[in-house]
């Protein structure tokens, strides 16, 4: 079926239902004169009439009158189609799937459960990883990660502030041995290392605008940032990581940071999507409550990303 065939079966349902063409046109913002040229159109392809007209009346022949029973339910369930869809627009229905690295994912927790009894409708999912996926072609709705994870091509939304980096170790690890007073004190202590994919993360330091990168070594090798911080709260070594993911335990004193004038920020964290579309009403609302529960003004400068790819 041609696009133009569902506009005529549109009227002419229209039609049929007000007896008139010219009431008919005017709830469909076309003319008369319109509507009836669309008509004769229609009846000319089907090789049938389907309406009687005179100057004064409208009717439906036998023919149109079983046609119209098929359409009306097709035509009726278009129409509640379309109304749904109105109606999601101030209550959003469907299904958000989300992909967040693992610090990202820090982003979405804090607010899920306040997202899911506002939106009942809605269903969330949480994909957690560090590998850099194209989320169109894998069917999600949008990233959350740092940005130089944002394909140029996207809308990128920050949602979070810059993120201060921190180095931490356990009091049992530095009644051993002294805190370290510079990165070079490193050298002689036994630091997480983070494996990255194929490579051994080097640590970024930056004091008065000089940076440093520094390689470490210890007996404790891991990949995902938060075994890293375990190793740290169990005594095992020094930990580079960043500081929102270790304040529970900084608080509570099982963590304690040193080289806190070599600890640098970098820009925090953005929520990515594909920016060739209409943005879905369950995204859009999401996007909202993150921005609306966090403070995303950036300070006057930050660090690049320091776990970014060199």
């Amino acid at each position: 079926m041609e696009r133009a065939d569902l506009a005529d079966l549109t009227a002419f349902v229209a039609i049929a239902d007000a007896r008139s063409f010219r009431a008919a046109a005017s709830r469909l913002g076309v003319t008369p004169s319109a509507l009836s040229h669309a008509m004769r159109q229609l009846e000319e392809r089907l090789g049938m009439r389907l309406l009687h007209r005179t100057t004064r009346s409208v009717s439906v022949t036998d023919a149109g009158q079983r046609l119209l029973e098929r359409l009306r339910p097709a035509i009726d369930q278009i129409a509640g189609a379309l109304e749904d869809l109105n109606q999601e627009r101030e209550r959003p229905v469907a299904r958000l799937r989300i992909y967040a690295s693992h610090l990202a994912s820090a982003v979405v927790v804090p607010i899920w459960g306040r997202f899911l009894s506002t939106y009942p409708d809605v269903h969330l999912e949480l994909a957690v990883g560090e590998a850099p996926i194209d989320i169109v072609a894998r069917q999600f709705d949008a990233g959350i990660g740092p940005h130089d994870r944002v394909p140029a091509d996207m809308v990128a939304v920050r949602v979070t502030a810059p993120m201060k980096v921190v180095v931490v170790g356990a009091p049992s690890y530095f009644a051993r041995r002294p805190p370290p007073r510079t990165p070079d004190d490193l050298a002689r202590h036994s630091c997480v290392e983070y494996r990255r994919g194929p490579d051994v993360f080097t640590w970024p330091f930056e004091r008065n605008r000089k940076t440093r990168r520094i390689a470490v070594a210890g007996r404790v090798m891991v990949n995902t940032p938060d075994l890293a911080v375990r190793a740290a709260v169990d005594g095992l070594g020094i930990a580079y990581t960043i500081e929102a993911r270790v304040e529970p335990f900084l608080r509570s004193g099982q963590l304690v940071p040193v080289l806190e004038d070599w600890s640098p920020s970098f820009e925090g964290l953005f929520l990515y999507y594909s920016g060739h579309r209409q943005v879905p009403v369950a995204l859009r609302a999401f996007i909202d409550m993150i921005r609306t529960t966090r403070s995303t003004a950036p300070p006057k400068s930050s660090f690049q990303n320091p776990f970014a790819e060199d």
